[in-house]
């Protein structure tokens, strides 16, 4: 139908046919999928009722010579009710419809007739929740504060220092009967309180409704600075919803605002606008909310076996005046194209390349739709409109239904029966399809490395080693791509080959291709084997070792451990002897233990190495403690000299500080040596097979990289965190300057270390927290942290011991943890666990999910298309395997060469495999 969309747009005004526009009264664009839960009963009494009616009614476009439908109707009849089906399928659809309502506000005296009550109601249903501050005499701009205890509702929630959220109450006018929902606040008299601000969310769909773009303000003293959001009497007021997701779709701007004074209300209605509080008023605002919608279309298909007419019966439970807009086609083109009369009643020819039928109510108060076709059609092709603006149509193509051939066998039997000839060849093609896709990913990064070395720009910016680092990754992709290609390369029987023994003897000597250390296998699945409280049973070795089972059942390949040395804080994070390995967690012996255990799973084993900053055992003579002791004694030359707090006489930092104990100076030769036999020891007598490296910040990554080749490790991470981009508190959509930071702190280190991905998480946050999942998507339709950009370096994450455990420094959204799961464990990059999360309510959901990506062998390399990033839904197909949604919005995958069957599915997600 693509072909006839241009000159159906310029009858309906569609920019395209099936994208309406934005106007006050057009509904979004609907998506469905078919599926096959119940048929319709084709010989039950509103069918045959809807048949003898089209049996006896005439089309008005048929030619004269054209016998009257009438003549046979008892044919079509009695042919219909014997009929074997041949196709019965129900198509969903979801749509998006307006309600209309309004909110109000009323400011009246309290029981006492010094307190005054402030009402804030809405009169649509849903779960409204009233999100609101107070502003003081002295505050400049927009700045909140929470307001004093006496003033909260019971039943309110205080959101961090600055606001409170109180669950609105259903309640009843006594006047209309009307429900709706209110929020009554009670305002003691303080001189210190100028206005109260709010803003409203519905829950049900994570809609945030704001007053012309900004928040709502009630004044509550008289000499309040003129401003367009406040609320008050003789003020024109406009709404517009989502105004704190995404500003879409704006309200009419007819508004009904009237001033109730609630003394001498028939004498004056303007307030006293004196310094004092502000006399009683009452104002309404229109608002219009978002539903979803569901109907449904079913189509029926019979043959007649006298006639060897095609019989199509559609109905719908849509109301209104519903118009199919049909045609039919003749092979897999699907070109739309008029089929010869008869036509069904109320049927007009348009353009002459469709038809419009309009639906008629049945006895099963439903409409319908009965059309006879003949046998040399393949296919039935329809959208449904609604009205001028609003058109129904399948996941954005047309609605498709194959009709039967003179064989008697629909064509989607036949195609059934093509694809089981040609399975095997697509089963011994799947493996090499498996390792093409790894391989492109690897192709399209040595690209992407090589436009950004050869660019005028980048020659100009980029000195010469960071040029050079570039060149080294490539030839460390070029050599794990040689790898793959060389393991999947087949054996041939010794008698096929006839090989000189000093090419034989060539050949074994050249050593395999090294796999770099910031991706191991590229299908690693990181946990985080413990919490910020974990050392405090002095067990925790011992503890973690009876769970190693269990973990590498899950999928787990790498764990985490926490810090091993010596420390001045329990945590691990203040390290002081390096060699001394008996810590909070456990002696040596246990971590040994430990290690080898885990090894004998299968899993490997990541060391927490702190090596920016290092507590000393003794101090100066200035009494600064910045001397230590142990196996490496070092003196005040290996602490920074830009750090005024311990006086080290080493070179500036060439990062930023930790405050809490020296920073140590990575130019120093001595302390690189001592750091990189330390991490040589650790993997000889510990067993680690890699690292996570604290706070990366501290120092340059091109000594991680010096570490990371002497270490050798099979995997390491860098934990390279810090704050994301913000404007009035608000996160802005554009977090590019973070994951560039991030970026180049790998490419410092040549690609030897990944990092955690932080950008994807502070996205998520945003995303998840306030319903606006358009921001998964960046300006090139990729996902919008460093996974978009380096996704094999990319450690996502959603929570770990600082962001989460009894710190809580930047806790995820709560009840959404699974979504963020859902979102990381099918996407790639290398996504890692929290150790709370997968021993809680939520492990048999993260066992699942974890099931899955190992299933379809998602690796750090998968390639994603984004389908839907839209305010409640963020929808991608990964490898062309997964299919996923997230959110509270609808999505169901495209309709294509594969075929999707639900895998997993919970609180506002949902993952589909091809089968």
């Amino acid at each position: 139908m693509f072909e006839l969309a241009e000159t159906i747009m310029s009858t309906v005004s569609l920019k395209p046919l099936f994208c309406p526009c934005r106007t006050e009264t057009s509904v979004h664009r609907f998506k469905s999928k078919a599926f096959k839960p119940c048929f319709v009963n084709c010989s039950s009494k509103f069918v045959v009722s809807h048949v003898k009616r089209f049996c006896n009614l005439r089309s008005p476009y048929s030619s004269p010579s054209t016998p009257a439908a009438a003549s046979t109707d008892a044919a079509i009849l009695e042919s219909f009710q014997s009929a074997d089906v041949f196709f019965d399928e129900t198509f969903p659809i979801t749509r998006t419809d307006k309600v209309e309502g309004k909110i109000f506000v009323r400011l009246d005296h309290g029981k006492d007739f010094n307190d005054q009550e402030l009402t804030v109601g809405c009169s649509l249903s849903g779960k409204w929740i009233l999100h609101w501050g107070v502003s003081l005499v002295d505050d400049v701009g927009s700045e909140w504060d929470q307001p004093p205890c006496d003033m909260i509702p019971p039943g309110s929630v205080p959101i961090k220092d600055y606001a409170i959220e109180t669950p609105m109450q259903t309640s009843s006018s006594t006047s209309k009967g009307d429900a709706f929902h209110e929020v009554r606040i009670n305002i003691k008299p303080n001189n210190q309180i100028s206005a109260i601000n709010f803003v409203l969310k519905d829950e049900e769909t994570g809609a945030w409704y704001q007053h012309k773009g900004r928040d709502f303000k009630v004044p509550l003293i008289g000499c309040l600075k003129e401003d367009a959001n406040i609320i008050g009497p003789k003020r024109g007021f406009s709404l517009w919803p989502g105004a704190l997701g995404k500003l879409s779709d704006m309200l009419p701007k007819s508004e009904a605002t009237y001033y109730e004074g609630q003394e001498n209300r028939s004498q004056s209605r303007v307030p006293d606008q004196e310094k004092g509080q502000l006399e009683g008023f009452y104002v309404e605002l229109p608002v219009i909310k978002e539903v979803s919608v569901n109907n449904s279309i079913s189509v029926s298909v019979r043959k007649c076996s006298e006639t060897a007419k095609n019989i199509l019966y559609l109905e719908t439970d849509l109301r209104g005046d519903i118009v199919l807009h049909w045609g039919v086609c003749r092979d897999d083109a699907r070109r739309w194209e008029v089929p010869p009369a008869h036509l069904p009643a109320e049927t007009a020819i348009f353009k002459g390349r469709a038809l419009r039928t309009r639906f008629q109510p049945n006895e099963n108060g439903r409409c319908s739709v009965l059309i006879t076709l003949g046998e040399e059609f393949s296919g039935f092709l329809f959208v449904l409109k609604l009205n001028e603006n609003t058109w129904l149509n399948s996941e954005g193509d047309d609605f498709y239904v194959p009709l039967p051939n003179s064989s008697g066998l629909p064509i989607e039997n036949r195609v059934d029966q093509l694809e089981g000839m040609q399975r095997e060849a697509k089963e011994d093609a799947s493996e090499k399809a498996s390792i093409s896709a790894y391989t492109d990913g690897i192709i399209n990064e040595i690209r992407n490395l090589v436009t950004d070395i050869s660019s005028e720009r980048s020659q100009k910016t980029k000195s010469k080693e960071a040029q050079e680092t570039i060149l080294q990754e490539i030839e460390r992709l070029a050599a794990e791509a040689y790898s793959i290609f060389r393991s999947s390369v087949p054996t041939f029987p010794e008698e096929t080959i006839v090989e000189s023994e000093v090419a034989v003897e060539a050949e074994t000597l050249t050593p395999p291709p090294k796999i770099c250390s910031g991706t191991g296998t590229g299908y690693e699945i990181l946990c985080q084997g413990f919490n910020w409280e974990s050392h405090k049973s002095g067990k925790w070795y011992k503890e973690l070792k009876e769970k190693a089972a269990e973990l590498a059942s899950l999928g787990f390949t790498v764990i985490w451990l926490p810090p091993p040395t010596e420390s001045v804080s329990p945590e691990g994070y203040m390290p002081k002897d390096l060699y001394n390995l008996n810590s909070r967690y456990g002696s040596i012996d246990e971590l040994k233990d430990l290690v080898k255990r885990f090894h004998e799973v299968g899993i490997k084993v990541l060391g927490d190495a702190v090596l920016n900053h290092r507590c000393a055992h003794h101090k100066n003579q200035n009494g600064v403690w910045n001397i230590f002791g142990g196996r490496l004694n070092w003196d005040d030359r290996a602490v920074v000299s830009d750090d005024p707090h311990f006086q080290g006489r080493g070179n500036k930092s060439s990062g930023e500080h930790f405050h809490a104990a020296p920073n140590i100076d990575h130019s120093q030769d001595f302390v690189r040596k001592d750091l990189k036999e330390w991490l040589c020891w650790l993997r000889k007598e510990i067993g680690y097979d890699g690292w996570r490296l604290d706070f990366v910040r501290g120092f340059w990554g091109g000594y991680v990289k010096d570490y990371m080749d002497a270490s050798e490790p099979y995997f390491a991470v860098g934990e390279y965190w810090d704050s994301l981009s913000y404007t009035y508190g608000e996160l802005d959509k554009n977090q590019d300057a973070h994951r560039q930071r991030i970026v180049d702190w790998i490419n410092a280190t040549n690609g030897t270390a990944g990092a955690f991905d932080v950008t994807t998480k502070g996205i998520l946050h945003g995303a998840l927290e306030r319903c606006e999942y358009w921001r998964l998507s960046d300006q090139k339709g990729k996902p919008p942290g460093v996974v978009g950009w380096w996704p094999s370096r990319a450690v996502t994450f959603i929570e770990n011991h600082d962001t989460g455990s009894t710190q809580g420094h930047w806790r995820f959204p709560n009840g959404k943890e699974i979504q963020g799961y859902a979102y990381i464990l099918t996407h790639p990059g290398t996504p890692t666990v929290f150790f709370d999360h997968i021993f809680s309510h939520y492990h048999s959901e993260i066992a699942a999910l974890l099931s899955l990506r190992k299933r379809n062998k998602i690796h750090c390399r998968s390639t994603v298309r984004i389908c839907k990033a839209e305010r409640d839904a963020y929808a991608a197909i990964i490898d062309d395997k997964i299919a996923m949604k997230i959110g509270p919005g609808h999505f169901d995958p495209p309709n294509g060469s594969q075929r999707w069957s639900s895998a997993l599915e919970g609180r506002d997600y949902k993952i589909w495999e091809a089968s």
